[in-house]
């Protein structure tokens, strides 16, 4: 349950993703600054929680005293990465059996991020304001830009206040599954065969143009989300909550089988204790995430 992201990235060949560095908690500043010298990160950055959920303790920082102001708030494991440079991001679920040769995609979600564009007479916070999905974010949106929301963006001006697709933090999902295609289904199958036992999961990727992430060109993985992933595809608004239990549905039945078929060759089911166990640590790490 508890995923470690930088466990994960491990997993993965290192040209799929952004360079990434972990900070383990109650690091002292110093020894993270030497670090972050030492790996040539550049400004801005991506900053994570190692084990987090729905965007929580994700900021993008532009200096150094943000990163040591997110330091001195991390009770926890984060990371450091590279900002991917590409403008466009997708959700990928992946399915395949232990005992096939090549497993499918069996979903695609596309995400619009909480973008603002200027009209040379609102501030960013009225023009938050003016897109109801926008607005439930506002008061996080404070907290972190402050006084920054006051400013009047000019006509056409546009502010990406959110640079991460996630819907909790106000992107918008899209169901873009018949995207769906043998050439893409190549590209995620050759990517998930040097990932050892993978079988199950969502892969979060930013990419230039969909014809080049169809080619195998020009993108990179966001994230790896295994078993707690879920596919995201559902929460596009044109859906219904019939639509979201039928795929849930399919989902889990596609996980029940890859367990069984897992517990079979030996890899064991966790059991009652080891299971809340597990529920306890991931529910405490979320405490302490959501008050960064």
């Amino acid at each position: 349950m508890n995923e470690s992201k930088i466990e994960i990235y491990y997993l993965i060949p290192k040209q799929y993703y952004p360079k990434t560095s972990i900070i383990r908690v109650k690091t002292p500043i110093e020894a993270v600054l030497k670090g972050f010298n030492v790996s040539n990160f550049n400004f801005p950055l991506i900053l994570k929680p190692d084990m987090g959920l729905r965007g929580n303790g994700v900021k993008k920082i532009t200096n150094l005293e943000e990163l040591k102001d997110y330091h001195a708030k991390a009770d926890f494991d984060f990371l450091i990465q590279d900002v991917i440079p590409f403008e466009n991001e997708v959700g990928i679920f992946y399915v395949k059996l232990p005992n096939e040769t090549k497993g499918k995609i069996t979903g695609i979600v596309s995400k619009e991020y909480l973008i603002v564009e200027g009209d040379g007479t609102h501030t960013i916070e009225q023009l938050i304001k003016q897109t109801p999905r926008f607005e439930f974010q506002l008061k996080a949106l404070q907290k972190e830009y402050k006084d920054k929301l006051l400013k009047v963006l000019l006509k056409g001006e546009k502010v990406n206040l959110v640079p991460y697709g996630n819907h909790a933090r106000g992107a918008k999902f899209i169901d873009s599954s018949h995207l769906i295609s043998e050439k893409l289904n190549n590209v995620i199958e050759n990517i998930s065969k040097d990932i050892s036992e993978f079988y199950f999961g969502r892969f979060d990727i930013m990419y230039n143009t969909f014809e080049e992430l169809e080619n195998g060109q020009n993108f990179s993985i966001v994230e790896l989300n295994g078993s707690g992933s879920e596919p995201t595809h559902i929460y596009d608004p044109k859906h219904n909550i019939f639509f979201a239990w039928k795929e849930l549905a399919r989902h889990i039945g596609y996980m029940y089988k890859i367990g069984k078929y897992n517990n079979d060759r030996g890899f064991k089911f966790l059991n009652y204790t080891e299971g809340m166990k597990e529920y306890k640590a991931h529910n405490e790490c979320l405490n302490k995430i959501v008050s960064i």
